[in-house]
């Protein structure tokens, strides 16, 4: 670049490269670098960041005001002549590319495009077929003032990109006749698998296969060419691709990987776009590719067995400080203190999530290990057996502990502690999990050995299919908590005002009614008795202690009570569990008295020892508000002396960052706008990788015990029996509780504790995640809802209002 006092306005393409970034945007730099490699790229050059300015400014065009007036700003850049100096120049440029009449492309190259976690792809504008000097000045402008068109705006403004910090440079290139062009991914951007190379391929130009507007033809190569699948752009279509174009197009690809993986000092897979004129390939544009899973783990046979499970507590990605203060130092001591009762090795942390700059990104299903104690843990639960009754674990000392630990917490105002005693009060929260870690352990052999001596049973008589009906049933504080709801929607149901609130309301606006409407207060005093009693159920997950809970944000409750409150009151449900028992106890080898009473103790205490698990579940999520409120304690101080640019910031920090702190009140600016910008920086890599699952479900497609699929819609995990039809109403989050509806089949990805009151008025449920353990399972089996799990793609192939049945024994649905 020119050394001198002014700015460049032009550069040529191949004098550039990534340290230019500033000056020639992320589009020119990853070009020049291409250049630089050696690699066939179309010969340029770049109208810098300088004349964009020169030009703004010229336009009086201030940028804080453009992001909040974007048509404006476009209109102000596009209306305002160019200087003549730079006019001179880019036509200058323009003469030393080529002939009078060339045809070239104008692409835009903002300075905050082609990044890693920002690929801004096609947010600015790229003109093709450009020929002559007026018609290429004028696309300038145009590229100019895409900077500010309103999708871009809105982009950054979602990646919390300052608008002052931007500015726009423009590629001018020799155009390539292209016979045909797309893209091409180094790392197969579905899977994450990094011995793949996609390629979407067209006839043409490549602009229809970005933009979308042709189906392009698709293959997988292998990183030495080889073609491995090819599927064409439609039946019979004849090939874009040869295989000969193939392997040279994947070895200047992975030239390409390899030259920017240098750059980076680490694995940089590249979203290539290139274009083939006479047998000859040219790439026109290479950029990092955003929100690439990581390369999928190879999964042992229990990994793929609990793998669901643990998928459907991940289905929402944790923050840091979710792994790091609670997942670190609650919730994983409490299974090791549990694996290491029965000699078994709970693997690390690390092993089962694997994060990037602190984000986690993938999630791999442990693997337990037995251990040299395991020799002796027969003796250790039987031990436990006769010793700790599972009918009696409520009365253990260990419970006042726990109870009398969460009365102190609830007791305390965050707000008055001093920074190091807010920072302890972490491990205050996690040390208190620990007395229901230990009745788990005291209490687990009497709860679940049982099922030992039920499956043989079955087994004897044939009946295998009645196990999970038979172990459903058993009173729990969620199926309380559940009956807790009904009668509160029964309220709604029949106070007229109340009702009429409910059908006119959303669910936000339905709770400022009940709170704020003195005609309401009755009711109002209602709601807050049950977020009293049960307002610590988890939103998401109990893996999630950022996520605010019922009595943090109680509009998920709202939105229940509207759907339940918007059918009349629902009847008597069939007891399955009942009916189970029976059919049992009528085989003929369990008739005689003594015979059928040992079939009758043993179902009983299985379901005491599943009612047992959820009990314990719901208790150790008292926990989770006393511990948020924490978080957000030192978040808000945080924020109050700039470290943070909200209080809820502080989830994307690390609790071990947090404890090295000094107390915010003595932070010095840097120190601020260091915390500030590492926040943001993981904030950005969060949202970069919203779409992307923690760990891919079709991994676990091979292992369901469903249908064979023949002819039906989807096919999972038989998760509770029976047959039902209805329409299906996709619910995708607790903002669409409200939207279910009597007699609809509930369809949505995930499901935990605050789903389960739906069920009371769904005729099936259908789970994208989840095994036959899950929540959703077992209140489906308590309710008697057929419900199918583990269908992987439920929410995206059915649809609001079509007609299905679903075959909860089978685990499949199909066509009504």
């Amino acid at each position: 670049m020119d050394d001198g006092a002014t700015p460049p306005r032009v550069l040529p393409l191949a004098a550039v490269g990534a340290g230019d970034l500033p000056a020639v945007g992320g589009k020119g730099a990853n070009l020049g670098e291409l250049m630089a490699a050696g690699l066939p790229v179309p010969p340029g050059f770049v109208v810098t960041t300088a004349a964009y300015r020169a030009h703004a400014a010229a336009a009086g065009l201030d940028p804080e005001a453009a992001a909040e007036d974007p048509a404006r700003a476009r209109d102000l850049l596009t209306s305002t002549p160019l200087a003549p100096a730079a006019r001179h120049e880019i036509a200058a440029a323009l003469a030393d590319l080529g002939p009078d009449g060339m045809r070239v492309a104008v692409r835009s190259s903002a300075t905050a495009e082609d990044l890693p976690g920002a690929a801004f792809a096609g947010q600015q504008d790229t003109f093709l077929d450009v020929h002559g000097t007026d018609a290429v000045l004028d696309a300038v402008r145009r590229c100019w003032a895409s900077l500010w068109t309103d999708r871009a705006v809105d982009y950054r403004r979602r990646q919390g990109i300052d608008p002052h910090e931007v500015a726009i440079a423009v590629v001018i290139q020799r155009m390539v006749p292209a016979e045909a062009a797309g893209v091409l991914f180094t790392a197969n951007p579905l899977t994450g698998r990094r011995d793949e190379l996609v390629v979407d391929a067209a006839p043409g130009l490549g602009e229809a296969v970005v933009s979308g507007e042709v189906t392009p033809e698709r293959l997988v190569l292998g990183r030495d060419g080889a073609v491995r699948s090819v599927v064409p752009r439609s039946e019979g279509a004849p090939r874009v691709l040869s295989d000969t174009a193939a392997s040279q197009l994947a070895a200047l690809a992975v030239r390409a990987e390899r030259h920017f993986s240098g750059l980076a000092g680490e694995e940089a897979p590249q979203d290539i776009e290139w274009a083939l004129a006479d047998g000859r390939i040219s790439l026109v544009q290479a950029r990092p590719v955003t929100a690439l899973p990581l390369a999928p783990p190879e999964l042992g046979r229990i990994q793929r067995t609990v793998g669901p499970f643990f998928l459907e507590m991940f289905a929402v990605r944790p923050h840091p400080l979710d792994v790091t203060g609670w997942l670190a130092r609650g919730v994983l001591p409490m299974l090791h203190l549990m694996a290491g009762s029965v000699g078994v090795r709970f693997p690390p942390l690390d092993q089962v999530i694997h994060e990037r700059d602190g984000v986690p990104l993938q999630l791999v299903p442990p693997r337990p290990r037995p251990s040299l104690l395991m020799v002796g843990a027969p003796l250790s639960v039987a031990r436990r057996m006769r010793r700790y009754d599972v009918r009696r674990w409520t009365a253990d000392p260990l419970m006042a502990e726990f109870d009398a630990a969460i009365a102190a917490l609830e007791a305390e105002d965050p707000a008055g502690l001093p920074w190091p005693d807010l920072v302890r009060r972490v491990d205050r929260c996690n040390a208190a999990l620990e007395p229901v870690a230990r009745i788990r352990v005291r209490y687990l052999p009497s709860a679940f050995v049982p099922f030992a001596p039920l499956r043989l049973l079955l087994a004897a008589v044939g009946l295998g299919r009645l196990a999970s009906p038979l172990v459903a049933g058993e009173r729990t504080r969620t199926r309380d908590g559940n009956d807790a709801l009904e009668v509160l929607a029964g309220v709604v149901r029949t106070d007229p005002e109340l009702a009429s609130a409910a059908a006119a309301l959303d669910p936000p606006g339905f709770l400022r009614a009940v709170r704020e409407r003195p005609e309401f207060a009755g009711f109002a005093a209602e709601l807050e008795a049950f977020l009293t009693e049960y307002g610590h159920r988890e939103s998401v997950s109990v893996l999630l202690a950022t996520a605010p809970t019922w009595r943090d944000d109680p509009t998920p409750v709202a939105a229940i009570l509207m759907s339940l409150a918007a059918a009349p009151p629902g009847g008597p449900r069939p007891d399955r569990s009942a009916e189970a028992l029976a059919e049992l106890l009528a085989h003929p080898l369990l008739r005689p008295r003594r015979a059928a009473a040992a079939a009758r103790a043993v179902v009983a205490a299985c379901r005491r020892g599943l009612a047992f698990r959820e009990d314990t579940h719901f208790q150790a999520c008292r926990v989770l508000p006393p511990l948020r409120h924490t978080f957000l304690e030192l978040g808000r101080r945080l924020a109050e002396v700039g470290a943070l640019a909200a209080p809820e910031d502080v989830f994307d920090l690390r609790f071990d960052e947090l404890a090295a702190l000094a107390d915010p009140v003595v932070m010095d600016d840097g120190e601020a706008a260091r915390v500030r910008g590492l926040a943001a920086r993981r904030g950005r890599l969060r949202r970069e990788y919203a779409g992307v699952p923690m760990l891919d479900p079709g991994l676990f497609a091979r292992v369901r015990t469903g249908a064979d699929g023949g002819g039906a819609l989807l096919t999972g995990t038989p998760a509770s029996g029976g047959v039902a039809e209805g329409p299906v109403r996709v619910v995708s989050g607790p903002e669409g509780f409200a939207s279910l509806r009597a007699g609809e089949v509930l369809v949505c990805p995930n499901t935990n504790p605050s789903w389960t009151p739906l069920f009371a008025r769904a005729a099936a449920v259908v789970v994208d995640t989840g095994g036959l353990g899950s929540h959703a399972a077992i209140v489906a089996r308590e309710y008697g809802v057929p419900a199918v799990m583990a269908t992987g793609d439920g929410t995206s192939v059915l649809r609001d209002g079509q007609r299905v049945r679903v075959d909860g024994s089978r685990g499949r649905v199909d066509p009504a």
